[in-house]
């Protein structure tokens, strides 16, 4: 098996735990990504050869597989959930490869469609592959509960359309609150059964709530209808001794405080240079949660190998002192982004001495 990398690092997940707690500086550099596509995920597996003696008509294969990714990469985790959660009847549309929402309407968009909708049923849902990481998993890595959960805002858009959602908060709200209490009560069994694994260190949740300038519905309804789902999801995972994380895209500024102090949330992914740095970030709300990732997208797309060595170090040198930062992309390792551009980032991570 190759390596991309001069530096070695091995799993460390409780140093990977107390970085997310902001406990003091990290011995090392800490890594986190939402995911990668599953066309970086072959292209790493074939470049490293990571794939060597594993069978691949192994039902346990695509779990030894990921296992392999993340600890070449140099991942202290492996990111799981419960299987078979999906939405049902979304009117997505396919673009090459990728899914788009259908901004006009989705499955649901009065009380008659409310009534018939086939709801998701967790009890259906399995914890095959929990179960499986639950023994398997190599020492020194943990998991993070994750993956079809936490999209309180993203299912209710999904579910009625963003165009449908934005009148019907005005014309039905009563709708939309029935749509919420919904996920919510999905939403509540899906983390009851992850925190049963106790190899799940970490609940991850994700639901993009804004674009580039502000959130996609008011803060007010978002106060009122989205953030208690989080908050309930981060009352329960601490409880449980868990920590519970954030990904969101877009301009959250007018909710930070409510995200923070009210809703309980540890760490915040998802950054863009257009919106606000990972640095602003670490600058504004670091003494209170974990910043991750940040370097952006776009200028990993398009800067050369030097720029993203300097961007890292940079990063590093602001956001790692006292713990509280993983290095990572701005959102996802994206297909488009040049494999060679991810790696580098990840190198210099390992170089970094601080």
């Amino acid at each position: 098996m190759s390596t991309a990398f001069a530096t070695p690092v091995m799993p460390d997940a409780e140093a990977f735990v107390r970085c997310l707690h902001r406990t003091g500086t990290p011995a090392r550099v800490h890594v986190i990504e939402l995911f990668l596509d599953p066309e970086v995920q072959e292209a790493v597996c074939a470049r490293f050869d990571l794939l060597a003696g594993l069978d691949p008509r192994d039902p346990a294969f695509p779990l030894q597989r990921q296992i392999r990714i993340q600890q070449m990469l140099g991942y202290d985790y492996v990111r799981c959930g419960v299987d078979g959660m999906t939405l049902p009847g979304l009117r997505n549309l396919v673009v090459d490869g990728r899914h788009y929402a259908n901004e006009h309407c989705g499955p649901i968009t009065n009380w008659d469609e409310f009534a018939r909708y086939p709801w998701p049923d967790p009890a259906q849902a399995t914890t095959r592959a929990l179960a499986w990481y639950e023994t398997h998993l190599p020492d020194g890595m943990c998991l993070i509960g994750s993956g079809g959960f936490g999209h309180f805002y993203e299912w209710l858009s999904f579910l009625m359309g963003y165009e449908t959602l934005c009148y019907a908060l005005y014309e039905d709200r009563a709708l939309v609150a029935a749509i919420c209490a919904k996920v919510l009560e999905i939403n509540e069994q899906l983390l009851a059964i992850m925190l049963q694994f106790s190899r799940v260190r970490v609940i991850w949740g994700s639901d993009d709530l804004g674009f580039r300038t502000g959130t996609l519905i008011s803060p007010e309804d978002l106060r009122e209808l989205i953030l208690p789902g989080h908050q309930a999801m981060a009352a329960r995972a601490h409880a449980a001794g868990r920590l519970y994380l954030l990904h969101s895209c877009g301009n959250l500024s007018a909710i930070m405080d409510d995200l923070i102090d009210t809703v309980g949330i540890d760490g915040k992914h998802s950054f863009e240079d257009t919106i606000e740095s990972v640095n602003t970030a670490k600058d504004l709300y670091g003494s209170r949660i974990a910043l991750l990732g940040g370097l952006d997208i776009d200028f990993l797309c398009r800067a050369d190998e030097a720029h993203i060595r300097q961007r890292v170090r940079e990063t590093l040198s602001h956001c790692l002192p006292g713990g509280g930062y993983c290095l990572g992309t701005g959102n996802s390792v994206a297909n488009y982004l040049p494999l060679e551009n991810y790696l580098t980032m990840l190198d210099e991570g390992r170089r970094f001495a601080g």
